[in-house]
């Protein structure tokens, strides 16, 4: 029995393409709307409105909706994205701002404490009796 490798004439290497006349059919759905944001700027325009900035984020979601149903996608995303970047700041600015007064009252407390420790010594020196005579 032979298993010697390999079995007859080596064959030459052709590249393989798409052959004459066949073409590669990718399927494509309808393009996605863009995004206008119109919920997270009414909740950031009810709770978080800080700075206005939720209302700037409603006012251009408004306007990114309108431009949408008008079909100029094109504005629809441009003022969609503006009302994404508001949003993202009054939502940070939102979470933030209690985040840090937190910790300046964490660290005032802290402080005080410290220099009521500190001004506990100074009320507790003991005067010797012959001083009050």
């Amino acid at each position: 029995m032979d298993t010697s490798y390999p079995r007859g004439e080596p064959l030459p290497m052709t590249p393989r393409g798409p052959e004459p006349g066949a073409a590669t059919v990718i399927p494509v759905g309808p393009p996605r709307p863009p995004r206008d944001h119109l919920v997270w700027s009414v909740f950031n325009t009810l709770y978080l409105n800080l700075c206005c900035l939720g209302f700037l984020a409603l006012a251009y979601s408004i306007k990114a909706r309108d431009q949408k149903v008008a079909g100029d996608l094109e504005a629809a995303q441009r003022l969609g994205s503006k009302a994404k970047c508001y949003n993202i700041l009054a939502t940070v600015w939102t979470l933030l701002l209690p985040l840090l007064l937190v910790a300046l009252v964490v660290t005032g407390a802290l402080h005080l404490s410290r220099l009521a420790q500190g001004s506990m010594s100074y009320f507790s020196v003991k005067f010797h009796d012959a001083d009050y005579d």
